[in-house]
């Protein structure tokens, strides 16, 4: 007989779970409290700038293989666009000067060994430095297992690592770090290929996952928030959505993928990360210099990385607490300052938009990561997924599936 699960949440954590069970011929329920799939993954039509843009500019790279797995799955990995070679342009908005890391396509990390696919100023001995890193325990801070300072970490450690912890490197987890590092700089090339969504999150990870499940005749209510739990005994036995009430039959589950604060809200006593940081992203409507690449790397100044989309630059800054206070156009026009200098653009300030989400992600510090619950709940049909759960990862998309695959293989271990 098919059984039943109920997925709380339509993020990506909520979608992979969700097309994972319905490809295992469950009957799936998503049930998502806002009017929208994707949670922070998503794309949405702004009058200001008259564009379709991303909630947040999200990266992947080709060693992300649950992620892409899941793109795969829906049809869409095709909608992940990236150079055939791991290749990696930076510009130093303080010095002017511009190189490009080719970390090539290799399975090993034989890109150290080439002085000219190094960051500029660099030897094998700094790479060797960052050793520490792939052994360092959970408890254990950044800056405490390399050096926080030095060419290679200005130029490539800690924007790496920012953008991955969203912390100050020298005071997130070694850990987590350390599994950054493993799957990206350690695995070669072929594991490092950055891979962005051009036509918009939603339309290659959110839309077509939705058009999948319905098309296997799950059902997706956008609007149905979930209020309170019923239990019965060790298990769920209903889901009280406040304007009606859903009853969990024997050998049905439920995943919840929703964020931190309201799952403690659902299931008082769960342990969750308690502390958050923000990220700005920033777009602009200005049609990109036919030589700018897709991504840059951008150091030395107030942005991070620059994205090159039709009709449009986009830019994110993690770590973000000092800047989601500062006044809109303020804060607007000294992105674009950085953006004509990092594209060579000579041009006044195009139509914007700023996002400024305060609690992007976990705080990536040792305490917080501390806090993550797996997957299993102390009632029997009920299991986490969101990328700030224990996943071994910081909060990333990456994260996201994996947290949602692993919640799917733990209601497929049921029967």
């Amino acid at each position: 007989m098919q059984k039943t699960v109920h997925i709380i949440g339509a993020g990506i954590s909520g979608l992979s779970a969700a097309v994972r069970l319905a490809n295992a011929n469950y009957r799936v329920h998503v049930h998502e409290a806002t009017q929208q799939a994707g949670g922070r993954c998503r794309s949405y039509f702004d009058a200001a700038t008259n564009l379709t843009i991303d909630n947040g500019n999200h990266l992947l790279l080709s060693g992300n293989s649950h992620a892409v797995a899941y793109a795969r799955s829906i049809g869409t990995e095709a909608g992940l666009v990236g150079p055939k070679r791991a290749q990696f342009p930076f510009v130093d908005l303080k010095t002017g000067q511009r190189w490009q890391l080719d970390l090539g396509n290799s399975r090993l990390p034989l890109w150290v060994f080439d002085k000219a696919r190094r960051v500029p100023d660099t030897g094998l001995l700094d790479y060797l430095a960052l050793m520490p890193l792939i052994w360092a325990g959970q408890g254990k801070l950044v800056g405490d297992a390399i050096p926080c300072k030095g060419t290679l970490y200005d130029r490539l450690v800690q924007p790496l690592l920012l953008a991955a912890l969203n912390v100050d490197p020298p005071e997130g987890s070694a850990g987590l770090a350390g599994a950054i590092v493993r799957e990206t700089l350690l695995a070669g090339g072929a594991a490092c290929r950055p891979l962005i969504a051009r036509e918009g999150l939603s339309a290659v990870l959110v839309e077509p996952a939705i058009k999948l499940l319905q098309g296997k005749g799950a059902s997706v209510r956008f609007g149905h928030e979930l209020r309170a739990f019923g239990m019965s005994a060790d298990s769920i036995g209903e889901l009280k959505f406040g304007d009606d009430n859903v009853a969990v039959e024997p050998g049905d589950a439920v995943v919840l993928a929703v964020p931190p604060r309201p799952a403690a809200t659902l299931l008082p006593g769960l342990k969750t990360p308690t502390k958050f940081r923000a990220i700005v992203n920033a777009h602009f409507r200005f049609d990109p210099p036919a030589d700018l690449p897709p991504l840059l790397g951008v150091v030395g100044g107030l942005v991070e990385w620059l994205f090159a989309f039709p009709q449009r630059l986009s830019i994110t800054i993690s770590g973000a607490d000092r800047l989601v206070d500062l006044p809109r156009e303020e804060l607007a026009q000294a992105i674009w300052r950085d953006i004509c200098k990092a594209a060579g653009i000579v041009a006044d300030l195009p139509p914007w938009q700023i996002v400024r989400e305060r609690r992007a992600t976990f705080e990536a510090t040792p305490e917080q990561n501390a806090l993550r619950p797996g997957a299993p709940t102390a009632q029997k049909n009920l299991f986490l997924a969101g990328d700030w759960t224990d996943t071994g990862l910081p909060a990333t998309i990456e994260g996201s599936v994996r947290s949602g695959n692993r919640a799917a293989d733990l209601v497929l271990a049921r029967n």
